[in-house]
């Protein structure tokens, strides 16, 4: 790092800024197909989330790579907090009442 000299502070390089990151690793989450029983492994991209107003209407799904079928699963609270921290795509929906 370089001191600027009109302010006195350090001026950080990109290489420096980036310096101490590693290679980030892709988050996969396991699931399973309840049409073929294929169990695998998804990017979150291959996912989507949908939070409802009530349990009952919050759900994950996804397209089952070994047979093609869509698959969707309710999400419990616990599950909208791993989906939603690895980046999977979230879409809220709104009631109409």
């Amino acid at each position: 790092m370089s001191e600027s000299p009109e302010s006195g502070t350090a001026e950080m390089t990109a290489a420096t800024a980036f310096a101490g990151m590693r290679r980030v690793v892709p988050v996969v989450f396991r699931a399973g197909c309840p049409d073929c029983r294929g169990r695998f492994e998804l990017a979150a991209s291959a996912l989507r989330l949908a939070i409802g107003a009530t349990s009952r209407t919050t759900f994950y799904s996804f397209t089952c790579p070994d047979c093609g079928v869509a698959v969707r699963k309710p999400a419990g609270e616990r599950i909208v907090e791993l989906l939603t921290g690895g980046g999977v795509r979230t879409l809220r929906l709104h009631s109409t009442v």
